[in-house]
């Protein structure tokens, strides 16, 4: 037994190298097996024994693989050159990750954001739930203007999305709460030319102030102010009106909390919808009028064909064309 010690003790000559290798791979087996089963004890949870179990492997790996390499002396009068090259790799390898870690002294350090504010970071529209070291986790939202998500609101669509830290210096990043908890949201109507256009525009200024937090938003401009170098803004609410060559087109904007905007303009909408009608109010939209004629002829076969009298005459066109006049509604 001594002299098998002694064996493996022996880094001097092959036979103890090759000894002293055998012993910490068997070593490094060994403790791979007996270190996750001494866990398995402290940790209820499967998924934790699972990745301490891989994580160990990983690390006992490694360490066998150094302990080797200076057994056989592979870095012997090259120490230097190893470390630069193991660094310039570890720099490279790990990119990725030192970008995402100076993005997290960039949100600490520059309050970009914090747990509870919504944003839009890396494409990703949320709220915040969790800043770690690496990535920023966010409760996903819908969109009405984009086809990423099924969600045609800004409401929770259900997924939590990991953004890494790093996007914060190459990306812009998006925060609707954090110094002012208020979004302008526009509302448009169109009215047709035949309709009476000014009382359209009245019923919808009285529901836009229906539903504004122009007080609320005004406080937390006040509040910006003070904090930043900006100029007042107007919140009240507003409708302006366009002439295009269809219709008048009638745009509500005015200003609601960030999380209740899809709600708001549910509400409003229905509300405005209902008192048009009452009020006789007609809502354009795009339509256009389509008149087919046949030749005498052709309309007499097509009648017969279609086993019933159709009025035709006129004169002789290749289809269906789009009449001159473009109604409003």
């Amino acid at each position: 037994m001594q002299e098998l010690i002694d064996l493996i003790l022996d880094i001097e000559t092959t036979g103890g190298r090759l000894a002293t290798s055998a012993a910490i791979v068997a070593m490094a087996v060994l403790a791979s097996f007996v270190i996750p089963l001494l866990l398995r004890r402290r940790l209820d949870d499967p998924l934790a024994r699972y990745n301490a179990r891989k994580f160990t492997r990983y690390i006992v790996g490694a360490i066998a693989l150094i302990a080797i390499g200076l057994v056989w002396r592979a870095f012997a009068g090259r120490i230097g050159l190893v470390l630069g090259l193991l660094s310039a790799g570890l720099a490279f390898a790990l990119q990725e990750v030192i970008g995402a870690v100076a993005g997290w002294v960039n949100i600490i350090s520059g309050s970009i954001f914090r747990v509870g504010d919504r944003i839009q970071m890396g494409g990703v529209r949320g709220d915040v739930i969790d800043v770690t070291l690496l990535r920023t986790k966010l409760m996903e939202i819908g969109s009405p203007a984009s086809d990423e998500t099924w969600v045609r609101g800004r409401q929770y669509t259900g997924r939590i999305v990991a953004v890494s830290n790093k996007m914060t210096f190459t990306e812009p990043v998006y925060n609707y709460s954090a110094a002012f908890e208020f979004i302008w949201e526009e509302l448009t109507i169109p009215v047709s030319y035949r309709s009476d256009w000014e009382l359209a525009e009245k019923i919808i200024r009285e529901e836009a102030e229906q539903v504004s937090r122009s007080e609320g938003a005004r406080e937390a401009m006040e509040q910006m102010v003070r904090r930043y170098p900006v100029p007042m803004t107007e919140v009240e609410p507003r409708v302006f009106v366009r002439a295009t060559d269809n219709w008048m087109e009638l745009a509500a904007r005015f200003i609601v909390p960030v999380r209740t905007a899809r709600s708001v303009k549910d509400g409003m909408t229905r509300r405005i919808r209902r008192r048009l009608e009452e009020a006789g109010i007609e809502i354009s939209s795009e339509t256009f009028e389509t008149t087919v004629r046949f030749p005498a002829g052709d309309a007499g076969e097509e009648e017969e064909g279609a086993g019933g009298p159709r009025s035709g005459g006129g004169p002789p066109s290749g289809g269906g064309q789009p009449s001159n006049d473009l109604p409003d509604s």
